[in-house]
């Protein structure tokens, strides 16, 4: 029986401005919010062509195919959820999915083996971290397993590193290579961008 109640977000900009993509259910993931979302990519502007966008706790990818209507080279989604990577294979074939990479992987294990595998290439890396607020069991080293990844890059071709985070949350200075450029809140949510030292 086919479910009638599918929630949708649309892309906001960009050459697939417009186009609906689905959303998991929300008892598994969260949409990042339209006007977070707006705002990550009013920060990159035109910083986002050609360059390769990862999506770790992809979720239904809206974060990584935006990217992608704006130009992106290529993007790689990383999801553990069976239903949600179900939904985000479904929506990078309604975008463009000759540039979609998807994993239907553990983040915490695939990011650093993504990064890896592009440590020697002349792209320049975007990566946003989105990690799911609820501390379901298992969740509660969740955050500092995300900064911990970052901590150990080697990656010398990274343009920025974003967090997705609940506001609450006290944000490292410093992460390995990485500072803390600022941080924008968007009510329980805020968004924070580390660049080089």
């Amino acid at each position: 029986m086919k479910n009638n109640n599918i929630l949708t977000t649309q892309i906001i900009a960009g050459k697939y401005k417009g186009k609906k993509i689905e959303l998991p259910s929300l008892d598994v993931t969260r949409s990042s919010k339209a006007r977070l979302k707006e705002s990550f990519f009013n920060v990159l502007q035109f910083d986002i062509i050609d360059k390769i966008f990862i999506e770790a706790f992809a979720g239904s990818g809206s974060i990584g195919l935006e990217a992608i209507s704006r130009d992106a080279k290529r993007a790689y989604f990383v999801e553990k959820d069976k239903n949600s990577y179900s939904t985000l294979v479904r929506n990078c074939n309604l975008i463009e999915a000759s540039k979609c990479q998807t994993m239907h992987a553990d983040t915490f294990i695939q990011l650093p083996s993504i990064l890896n595998s592009l440590k020697n290439s002349s792209d320049e890396l975007i990566v946003y971290i989105d990690p799911p607020f609820d501390f379901r069991d298992g969740m509660d080293d969740i955050y500092e397993n995300s900064f911990e990844i970052v901590r150990n890059i080697k990656n010398e071709n990274i343009y920025m590193i974003t967090f997705e985070h609940v506001t609450s949350l006290e944000m490292p200075e410093e992460l390995g290579l990485f500072k803390l450029k600022k941080t924008k809140k968007f009510g329980k949510s805020s968004l924070s961008y580390y660049i080089y030292k």
